[in-house]
């Protein structure tokens, strides 16, 4: 996805953050999605045993016994436990809390004030408290090859000598494969991937997807702009980096593709007064908390110009779901929700 934000502000920050970028291949290691093998998770018996999972780095995790403490990045984490990680998970980091103290939406349905926190923003990641936690497991997405997100560069080397870590490739690939991947390594924690409740999440993303690709063919070519809003740069998004973009263009939407991307291929920078290179009938717009919303750009008259805006065709785009069945689903029928009810603009 693309991460603009650690997706925005700057070109140099976003690809710093790590959620924007592949400058190369992203490492996929071996998208297996078993949990058996060499290529997936081997998870342990309830009643002990060695334990292993291959991450998509195509690192090898090998431990005497199945994670008992994990810690994870905020929507990594919240993506295991809808798939049954519960108990296990024991710390977050990333965005978490709101500034009123209310859950991020990145937190999905994480128990958040029973996790201990080791970091709310970018950049915070507390060793001290990491160690505390005496974690046997790190779990992330991976934008960047080999490039955990929200783990700081500066440290890394001090957070991995902690404990093992596991990446699930977040870049470049169409959006069941992360949501399959962490479905596999939540089986090798010991979760019941064939749980009902996960079967029933799974049966309403695979028919959302139908429903996006119905109101796609319906909606005569509407045009589709991804984009994200900072103070300085408005963000357009490459359907060819972004996991969610991928599979909304598998689905036949007409999504913008921007021409000049930053070197890391997710998306470009526009001026504030270059807002409207691109036209667009629909507006998928960022709405992380780190991004501007339309109540804040009310000062951009390039924003009130453009088409999509006028016709009220601005729609939420959360470019870093939770990687689940049950994060995704709601997306999904959000956004054939409003191609549905969108207008050609021109």
């Amino acid at each position: 996805m693309s991460n603009t934000g650690a997706l925005h502000r700057t070109s140099a920050a976003l690809t710093r953050r790590g959620f924007l970028g592949a400058g190369g291949a992203v490492a996929l290691g071996a998208l297996i999605s078993a949990c058996g093998g060499d290529g997936g998770g081997t998870a342990a018996s309830s009643g002990g045993g060695a334990w292993s999972f291959t991450d998509d780095r195509g690192e090898k995790i090998d431990l005497k016994a199945r994670p008992q403490r994990v810690v994870g990045y905020v929507a990594a984490a919240a993506a295991l436990y809808d798939f049954g990680v519960d108990q296990q998970l024991v710390g977050v980091f990333g965005p978490t809390k709101l500034k009123d103290g209310s859950p991020d939406p990145q937190a999905g349905e994480l128990p958040v004030d029973r996790l201990e926190i080791i970091g709310n923003a970018f950049g915070e990641f507390n060793i001290e408290k990491y160690a505390a936690l005496r974690p046997e497991l790190l779990v992330s997405n991976m934008f960047l090859e080999d490039e955990l997100f929200y783990v700081p560069p500066e440290s890394k080397d001090k957070i991995y000598a902690l404990a093992p870590s596991a990446a699930i490739a977040a870049g470049a690939v169409p959006l069941p494969k992360p949501i399959e991947r962490t479905a596999a390594l939540a089986a090798a924690l010991g979760a019941d991937v064939k749980a009902a409740k996960v079967t029933a999440a799974k049966e309403r993303f695979e028919k959302a997807a139908e429903e996006v690709r119905a109101a796609a063919e319906a909606g005569g070519g509407l045009k589709v702009l991804a984009a994200s809003a900072s103070p300085d740069l408005f963000y357009a998004s490459s359907p060819d980096k972004n996991t969610d973009l991928i599979y909304l263009k598998e689905l036949g939407v007409d999504l913008v593709v921007p021409d000049k991307l930053d070197q890391n291929g997710y998306f470009e920078n526009l001026s504030w007064e270059n807002a409207g290179k691109y036209k667009a009938d629909v507006i998928l717009l960022d709405s992380r908390t780190q991004a501007l919303q339309p109540k804040d750009l009310g000062d951009k008259p390039t924003w009130k110009d453009l088409p999509a805006v006028k016709a009220g065709q601005v729609v939420p785009w959360q470019p870093e779901p939770r990687f689940s069945y049950a994060g995704c689903a709601p997306i999904l029928e959000a956004f054939a929700e409003a191609l549905r009810s969108a207008k050609k603009t021109g």
